[in-house]
């Protein structure tokens, strides 16, 4: 079903709604992400922290994120994104500030794994947001410019961070990447209204027009009567399987890429840092390409699993390499590293197009949940093999491998009202 709203509301929506929330996740992802320069510049040796130890410091922000995912999407979707996200947002760039101030591994470790309990709702939070603002024909454009937030944080922050850590040592990095969430939360606070209802800046046609068409999509969509059998259904069951899986590839490169990068070559902090960012210029690139092809063609599947493929073949090939060319491994890197993003926008469409609004919320909260856990996997186990090995290999065998189970899962996946493979728009 195609948007009903007029051309003007589409832009007064995308133009008000968009960059909020692209810069409450760029906050978001810049705190959970900066720790990999810290481990490439130094935190390890001054705080005493070996290997196998630093791999599960790195980890423990996502065990926080995976338990509290899906308490703070029913919040979201029953009473208020704008409320939860203010305090998240306090206390999220406090812990991240702090993590500057540490003394000692256990302190380490604590913060790290709060500021995963604090940022785990925003996620949810975010796509239940976008939900209520945006058309199922908008959906896949919307949620990638949630995602980007993830890419473009690490763009300019694998830059920004390489010359922080390289001038004013990695404490510093973290007190001067938590507090912009601080002051942000206030900038949310007063410009950010839960629903279309609430905007003073849409006509009443306009509201109109928008509650017609969300309305005309969710009778589409075959009832859900809980949250017990929405998280019982299969394709939400293998959806959770599939992102567990591909989020092993992506945090497990997002996590140690600087560490990588730094221990393959003679370069220093700076150069990493930029060698860091090409990858993520290009998923940029990739997401906004996949997303607009999705919306256009309505279709999601088809716009998820071939790119996870091509991510899998590229890590076998950087193993296959060995350690013989950096260049050449590098780019194969790059290739990955775009590939991993491409699909978000899509995949997270999925999920409104399947299941009524009652649960679909409850429902991305869990798909997350089971994405935070794998993503808890991907940074310890990649950095473990890293620090034992001494090189990158067996975790890129390891990365390749779950992105190719996530290709088989997706393709598992099937729609409802018997449509053809690939179109999961739920119809009756």
């Amino acid at each position: 079903m195609q948007s009903t709203t007029s051309p003007k509301l589409a832009v007064r929506r995308w133009w008000a709604i968009m960059p909020i929330v692209f810069i409450t996740y760029s906050l978001a992802y810049l705190d959970r992400a900066n720790y990999g320069f810290a481990a490439a510049a130094g935190i390890n040796h001054d705080l005493g922290i070996s290997k196998g130890l630093s791999s599960l410091i790195g980890a423990l922000f996502f065990l926080g994120y995976f338990f509290f995912q899906i308490p703070g999407a029913i919040y979201a979707e029953r009473r208020s994104v704008k409320k939860l996200v203010f305090v998240s947002l306090i206390l999220w760039g406090g812990c991240a500030a702090l993590t500057g101030m540490v003394s000692n591994i256990p302190s380490l470790m604590a913060i790290r794994f709060v500021l995963g309990v604090v940022e785990a709702a925003v996620m949810p939070a975010m796509l239940v947001f976008i939900a209520n603002w945006f058309t199922k024909s908008e959906r896949s454009r919307a949620n990638t410019f949630l995602i980007l937030g993830n890419p473009v944080t690490v763009l300019w922050m694998s830059v920004v961070s390489g010359y922080l850590v390289n001038s004013f040592g990695w404490r510093n990095m973290f007190i001067a990447e938590g507090l912009p969430a601080v002051a942000w939360a206030v900038i949310w606070w007063f410009i950010v209204q839960d629903k279309p209802a609430q905007a003073k800046w849409l006509t009443d046609q306009e509201k109109r027009d928008l509650d017609a068409t969300l309305r005309a999509e969710q009778a589409a969509i075959k009832p859900v009567k809980n949250y017990g059998e929405a998280f019982r259904s299969p394709a939400v069951i293998k959806l959770c399987a599939q992102y567990f899986c591909w989020s092993i590839g992506v945090y497990g490169f997002v996590l140690w890429l600087p560490s990588i990068l730094k221990n393959a070559s003679t370069f220093g902090m700076v150069e990493t840092g930029w060698l860091s960012a090409v990858p993520y210029l290009a998923a940029t690139i990739a997401m906004i390409a996949a997303s607009w092809a999705s919306d256009k063609m309505n279709r999601r599947k088809l716009f998820v699993w071939p790119f996870l493929l091509v991510g899998a073949v590229a890590f076998a090939g950087s193993y296959l390499l060995g350690s013989s060319n950096f260049w050449a491994s590098y780019a194969l890197l790059v290739i990955a590293g775009a590939a991993m993003y491409a699909p978000y926008g899509p995949f997270f469409a999925i999920v409104p197009e399947l299941l009524p609004k009652n649960v679909a919320g409850g429902a991305m909260a869990l798909i997350n949940s089971m994405g935070a856990l794998g993503s808890f996997v991907g940074s310890y186990v990649v950095g473990y093999l890293n620090g034992a090995t001494g090189s990158p290999a067996a975790s890129y065998v390891f990365m390749s491998v779950a992105l190719v189970a996530a290709v088989v899962l997706t393709l598992a996946v099937k729609p409802q009202g018997g449509l053809p493979d690939g179109k999961l728009a739920a119809r009756g």
